[in-house]
């Protein structure tokens, strides 16, 4: 009988270490690791945080994908959703000849095309349970590819729902690993969530829980953040606090700090631990990068550029940690540099907007400049390295002989 499920990869890496070494390898950036992450060339000098781009989850994500191709070059292959957030990778996917299922906006995937005979991968961000039981009646061979650090969070909020405790997520309700995240706690019956996206959304919740708030206003503002048939009066009694694993370490911290300190006040500190618990599912390559680019932004900097898809929750995070204390620019590739007009196409930190294009944006030569880089952990070192060489080129200088 064929096995239908898989999660440890193929063994087949030295098949497909060529490949991705021509679609994500960067001499470049090699290049900077061994020389402090700096480089100065002309009157140009680029500063590397020093933990930046694929992070574990999302090396061990992308080699599963092409291991999956190589196992079973004949089958047709899906991907539910995107395997990761950034355009790069998923077109070298396409171009491998895998399908991408999509979810039309407050729909569910459209499975009707799938057979037995397909091989279907799920992503490192995870699929909900209802997803995954529907994939599993198909009878589909499935890859999952869903990152360590997600199943942790899972196995967190799964514990809550089994205790009676209602989770609260710290995350992006539209966002893929947080819709299978909040899917864990239907593992239980009466399992509860709500999704807070913030610490304003967090404060709401806290009022309430401490006797403040209208509920059919909270009910309207946590519309399609919550289960269903949420009721406030009840299911905010006991709370479970969790996160998205890319959101802001800092701002997922004092929520849950802000959620124990109303339990208290709603309940007495010798009852806190009856009504409330925590655990900081961060998970550590979004706590290194974030704290990398502290660290970056504290020097002298110019300007700053962050390299990852505009719907890379943890890309977003970095770009606006990094706006706080140097101009931004936050491109989704190298493309990104018009090498003919000097222009820049950027998402402006903090919007949700289409990209704006920006020229005059690099100063021109004169006084050094010095540029800090970072990039998401879905962004291969490729498109770090091209968008450190475009840059220069703008300023006239070249790195051929730095790369040979």
């Amino acid at each position: 009988m064929e096995q239908t499920y898989f999660r440890r990869g193929f063994g087949l890496k030295g098949r497909i270490t060529g490949a991705l070494t021509a679609d994500y390898h960067s001499r470049l950036v090699d290049l900077m690791r061994e020389h402090g992450y700096a480089l100065t060339v002309g009157d140009l000098t680029f500063k590397l945080a020093r933990e930046f781009g694929f992070c574990y989850g999302v090396d061990r994500a992308v080699e599963y994908a092409y291991e999956t191709r190589a196992q079973f070059p004949d089958r047709r292959l899906f991907l539910v959703g995107e395997i990761i957030h950034n355009p790069h990778v998923n077109s070298k996917l396409r171009s491998m000849g895998v399908e991408f299922l999509r979810r039309p906006e407050g729909g569910e995937f459209d499975f009707e095309a799938l057979t037995p005979k397909d091989v279907v991968i799920l992503p490192a961000f995870g699929v909900t349970v209802k997803d995954l039981e529907r994939l599993r009646a198909l009878g589909s061979v499935l890859v999952d590819t869903t990152c360590g650090s997600v199943l942790n969070v899972w196995k967190r909020v799964e514990s809550y729902a089994r205790d009676g405790f209602t989770a609260l997520i710290h995350g992006k309700n539209y966002h893929e690993e947080t819709k299978a995240t909040s899917s864990q706690v239907t593992k239980y019956p009466g399992g509860k969530y709500l999704v807070v996206r913030d610490m304003k959304e967090a404060r709401i919740a806290c009022d309430y829980i401490e006797g403040a708030g209208s509920r059919e206003q909270f009910l309207q503002q946590f519309k399609g953040k919550m289960s269903p048939s949420f009721d406030p009066d009840r299911d905010l009694e006991h709370v479970g606090v969790a996160n998205q694993t890319t959101m802001l370490s800092g701002e997922s911290l004092a929520i849950a700090g802000e959620v124990r300190k109303s339990m208290a006040r709603r309940w007495g500190d010798a009852a806190v631990s009856e009504h409330f618990r925590t655990f900081d599912t961060i998970c550590s390559a979004t706590q290194e990068r974030q704290d990398a680019v502290l660290k970056l932004i504290a020097e002298p900097l110019d300007l700053m550029v962050v390299i990852g898809g505009y719907n890379s929750s943890n890309t977003t995070h970095l770009a606006a940690i990094c706006q706080e204390k140097v101009p931004t620019y936050h491109i989704e590739d190298a493309a990104c540099i018009d090498m003919e007009d000097g222009s820049i196409r950027y998402r402006p930190v903090g919007t949700h907007t289409n990209e704006q294009r920006r020229e005059h944006w690099l100063p021109d030569g004169g006084a050094p400049l010095t540029i800090g880089v970072t990039a998401g952990a879905s962004t291969p070192n490729n498109k770090i390295g091209e968008t450190i060489e475009r840059i220069a080129a703008l300023r006239g200088v070249t790195l051929h002989e730095v790369l040979r």
